[in-house]
């Protein structure tokens, strides 16, 4: 069972998305990760956005570390009745309604926070955190990475987490790899606009 690791909400367990259609960050690769975040202190009031969520349990732990607002976007219905029961116990212990759901496909979400018409996006992102399913191609991950940098802060931070045995994703211009690193079978990539 997947848990809050640390933070106002720390130790409260999440409910699983049943089945094998996702996978579950392990609290290794999870606890690695958010160490590396809080080092750059970039949680702390941030607007987050988990994308390909499944349980929503990255963008949840980010609630517990101190962000501000956080989208967990999800199309399966199964996974998207997990994100709101997770989001429902964060935020009553947050006292706050910090998490909510989105559902649908991560590109119909990212198109609807960029306006089309002015060309400015509606909504502007400080941490996205992407755990695509292992059949999204690389051509579609690069599109998705596209969509990504036109919702994004100046300051921003995109941290893909994919099979280590993946290539690197292919960067739009708008981004650039800072790190990555190995933790066993994931591998994780760091990317800040240009």
């Amino acid at each position: 069972m997947s848990r809050i690791i640390a933070g106002a909400a720390g130790g409260h367990p999440l409910k699983s998305v049943p089945g094998d259609a996702t996978r579950p960050t392990t609290d290794r690769v999870k606890e690695a990760l958010f160490s590396r975040l809080e080092s750059w202190d970039i949680l702390s009031g941030a607007r987050v956005l988990d994308l390909f969520a499944g349980s929503g349990s990255l963008g949840i732990e980010t609630a517990s570390r101190g962000a501000r607002q956080v989208v967990l976007v999800e199309k399966a219905p199964k996974a998207v009745s997990v994100c709101q029961h997770n989001a429902a116990l964060v935020n009553k212990v947050l006292k706050a309604t910090i998490v909510t759901v989105q559902r649908g496909t991560v590109d119909s979400v990212l198109d609807g926070y960029y306006n089309a018409v002015s060309g400015v996006p509606s909504k502007t992102f400080d941490v996205v955190l992407l755990d695509p399913p292992y059949p999204l191609t690389e051509e579609e991950l690069s599109i998705t990475l596209e969509k990504i940098s036109k919702v994004l802060a100046e300051d921003a931070t995109v941290i893909i987490e994919r099979s280590a045995r993946s290539p690197e994703p292919v960067w739009p211009s708008s981004l650039e790899k800072f790190a990555d690193k190995k933790y066993g079978e994931t591998r994780l990539w760091f990317a800040e606009p240009v």
